[in-house]
């Protein structure tokens, strides 16, 4: 195995032209550029993403979350989440409501004004990451998504056996 071609290749001069990087250095700067991207996409409706995504999250898959659960799910923080329920609360589009099963327990609901924003925001940002992201062709598709999901495996094994080894 060349690792050179896999890595992040020879970092003290020039690459050369993007085309004939190594796929550790593609992926690294692809992986670097899409939050951003992804964030500017959403925002431009007027919307923050992380509110997007939480209420997408509790219209479409599950309303009355935990705030924990909402981060897991989300892959983000719990404070982060504090802060986007906070806002989103603010702006009338989610209630917090004590659990009937466990009083100890404060659940995220979606209110009526969050329904109404993501029937009128929902499809076009769809729309719009959709475009983004519909670049692998149907027939090479099964082969980059086993690559991704290969990369997260490692990445997840490494991070459970190595530690952080800086």
């Amino acid at each position: 195995m060349d690792v050179d071609k896999l890595g992040f290749g020879d970092l003290s001069g020039s690459l050369g032209p993007v085309e004939k990087w190594p796929i550790g250095r593609l992926f690294a700067l692809a992986s670097r550029q899409a939050g951003p991207v992804v964030w500017r996409l959403i925002e431009r409706h007027g919307i923050s993403p992380a509110g997007f995504f939480t209420l997408r999250l509790l219209i479409t898959a599950e309303d009355g979350l935990r705030p924990g659960e909402i981060a897991k799910r989300l892959l983000i923080t719990p404070a982060s989440v504090t802060s986007v329920v906070d806002t989103l609360e603010r702006n009338g589009h989610v209630e917090r409501r004590r659990s009937e099963h466990d009083r100890r327990a404060v659940l995220v609901h979606a209110t009526d004004a969050g329904r109404r924003l993501m029937a009128e925001k929902g499809r076009p940002i769809g729309e719009d990451l959709w475009h983004l992201y519909d670049v692998v062709d149907p027939e090479d598709e099964p082969a980059v998504r086993r690559f991704l999901l290969r990369l997260i495996e490692r990445f997840e094994s490494y991070s459970e056996t190595k530690g952080d080894g800086a």
